[in-house]
């Protein structure tokens, strides 16, 4: 469904990914991980095609990507990037069917089905009372799931996300990444970059981890999710437990250089 070989790219004349290959099957549903600068909001965006290869292929759906239109693309790949632009007078449902521009017809115009779709993205993310609101009247968190809901309006078969949860508290990650669960249980592929590693190892059964622009670990979450790894790509100690409800592995900062009983933030304890 995705497939890259020997990607570089970066900006003004610095190579970010350095000859990066990648596949990713139809159906899966796939975490890029990493420390900062490592790559991933590159990488995501050389996948979308706002930043063009300096060197190698990129292929959705086995389609060359420099060779798609805008509107092509957009029928195969839908993106929520890590910063969007705040249009602030517009009103949220007008920036979710957005996400209707590639099946516009000769007219231009949104038809019933292009209306559906935005509200039944909108309410999917939570955003059916805000619909009408401007977007300068939004929070960060609120923003965010607007960017969400245009991009599942667009009812590709691809989705990118790029941080799409850095400014949810934590029952709004859950309900993004339960939704997320269930369009990939309805085959919908999924390339999500995070930093909150516990959650990618919650929800995404494949983890990729980028350091320096290149694939540093890549493979199921119970192999590469693992103490050593962790440390050596963080550089820093990390503990790996056990969820006690699911199971899945889950990372700790380890506590060293703290005096015992004392956090970072003060006395523990009473």
């Amino acid at each position: 469904m995705i497939r890259c070989r020997n990607l570089t790219s970066g900006y003004r004349g610095r190579a970010v990914l350095g000859g990066l290959d990648l596949d990713v099957a139809a159906g899966e549903m796939v975490a890029v991980l990493g420390p900062n600068g490592a790559g991933k909001t590159t990488l995501f965006l050389a996948l979308s095609g706002v930043l063009s290869p300096g060197d190698g292929t990129v292929a959705l759906a086995g389609r060359d990507l420099a060779e798609l239109t805008d509107r092509q693309r957009a029928r195969l790949v839908a993106a929520v990037p890590q910063r969007g632009e705040n249009a602030g007078e517009l009103a949220v449902r007008s920036v979710v069917l957005m996400g209707r521009y590639p099946y516009l017809g000769f007219l231009g115009g949104y038809g019933p089905d292009d209306h559906r779709a935005a509200e039944a993205a909108m309410e999917a993310v939570g955003l059916g009372e805000l619909a009408d609101r401007r977007l300068h009247e939004l929070s960060g968190g609120e923003f965010q799931r607007v960017l969400a809901a245009r991009a599942l309006a667009q009812e590709s078969g691809i989705l990118l996300l790029d941080e799409a949860s850095a400014s949810l508290d934590i029952a709004r990650k859950m309900d993004l990444y339960r939704l997320l669960a269930a369009r990939n249980a309805a085959g919908v592929t999924i390339l999500a970059a995070l930093h909150d590693i516990n959650l990618a190892a919650l929800f995404c059964g494949r983890l990729v981890f980028l350091k320096d622009g290149r694939i540093e670990a890549d493979g199921p979450t119970a192999e590469v999710f693992t103490q050593q790894t962790l440390s050596r790509i963080y550089e820093t100690d990390i503990i790996v437990i056990a969820h006690p409800q699911t199971g899945a592995p889950q990372a700790l900062a380890a506590g060293g250089g703290l005096p015992a009983g004392r956090s970072a933030y003060g006395r523990c304890g009473p």
